[in-house]
């Protein structure tokens, strides 16, 4: 297949679907997690959880950059926009994020020079057109962002950019899952690996999930067809009695990654010792600092962020969801006082925040299980 509509034909999810039906042992019940925001956004925009058997159960994970951004590193990001002189730079999604005293649209409004980029480029561009100012980027994503921020950086340095400095929000993949794998509160029988960030780090980083812990993978990508194979893929190795990584999504995949790109990575980046998630606290080695080499980049140290760790809001639960542990309309707040419009937690924030896939698309899938 080469083009879109091709991966988006009814008739051969339906056929697909016919065959996940018969992989599946009766009486039986299997939980796949999808690790990535946008398959919980293509999963309910195409319906494919009404494709499935009834015992072929999809739950969230730990996927979305934004989701998993704390409130207290919102606030440091707040903090750093009110600093005299500073144009603050961030995607769009992270403006509507909530801190613990608003957002950044909010430090917009009171005054605060904040700016929606679309590419770390974008910020780089105005640092170059604003000499006299001082311009942050607040870096968020995992890996598959993080080598555009990595090259903005070389280039910064290139071209000898002195107003232009970094805050360093990125995460990498493999130590939440295995924080997740760790827990008790979770059973899983495989994972919908995430698409984006294997065109970076590759399918071979997620070896250690059937080799330690007995569970398959398969690596995805992002059409209906492309899920609904990945799911026949595990429930096959369920079945056949195989654990093993798979890519299903081998057209844009390589096994090995990129490897210019995670050499970019190397030499920009180092490893925090711990960074904190949203719902599941500090993880070790799972966040991303600006190398020694790039330390005059790091707004972090040039501004000296407050970095106050501070707790989410008791009603949300965004954490929960996160987890895998309760779907988002469980939540108790969900579609009432936390909407896309008014949100309280991340997860209906972002566009591939699982609160608002289920919101946007989820909802009448949940609606029709209730009649």
């Amino acid at each position: 297949m080469k083009f879109v509509d091709e991966f988006r034909d009814a008739e051969l999810g339906r056929a697909v679907a016919a065959e996940i039906l018969a992989a599946v042992e009766p009486g039986r019940h299997y939980k796949l997690m999808e690790v990535c925001g946008g398959h919980t956004h293509s999963i309910y925009k195409y319906g494919i959880d009404d494709l499935l058997p009834a015992n072929v159960e999809l739950v969230h994970g730990p996927g979305c950059p934004v989701c998993v951004i704390p409130m207290g590193r919102v606030d440091d990001g707040i903090a750093l926009a009110h600093e005299p002189g500073v144009i603050f730079t961030c995607f769009g999604d992270m403006l509507r994020v909530p801190g613990s005293a608003g957002t950044l649209l909010d430090a917009k409004a009171a005054g605060a020079d904040v700016r929606m980029v679309y590419s770390p480029l974008d910020a780089l561009r105005i640092a170059k057109a604003n000499p006299g100012r001082q311009v942050v980027f607040f870096a968020i994503g995992f890996e598959t962002t993080a080598p555009s921020t990595a090259l903005t950086l070389k280039r910064a340095k290139a071209e000898g950019v002195t107003n232009f400095s970094c805050m360093c929000n990125h995460v990498t993949i493999v130590p939440p899952l295995r924080a997740l794998l760790d827990s008790p509160d979770l059973r899983l029988d495989g994972f919908v690996g995430p698409g984006h960030v294997s065109t970076v780090v590759g399918a071979r980083p997620f070896e250690f999930i059937p080799a330690e812990y007995g569970k398959p993978i398969v690596v995805a990508g992002f059409e209906p067809l492309d899920v609904l194979q990945a799911v026949h893929m595990l429930l096959r190795q369920l079945s056949e009695g195989r654990c093993e990584v798979e890519n299903q999504y081998s057209r844009v995949v390589p096994y090995e990654g990129n490897l210019r790109a995670l050499e970019v990575m190397a030499e920009v980046f180092a490893l925090r010792p711990h960074f904190e998630w949203r719902g599941l606290g500090f993880i070790s080695q799972s966040g991303l600092r600006l190398s020694d080499a790039y330390a005059d980049f790091d707004a972090e140290l040039r501004y000296g962020v407050p970095g106050v760790r501070v707790a989410d809001p008791k009603a949300c639960q965004c954490g929960e969801v996160l987890k895998g542990v309760i779907k988002p309309w469980e939540c108790k707040v969900f579609g009432t006082a936390c909407r896309p419009e008014r949100p309280i937690g991340t997860c209906m924030v972002s566009s591939e925040g699982a609160c608002a896939a289920y919101y946007n698309y989820g909802r009448f899938a949940r609606e029709r299980e209730l009649v």
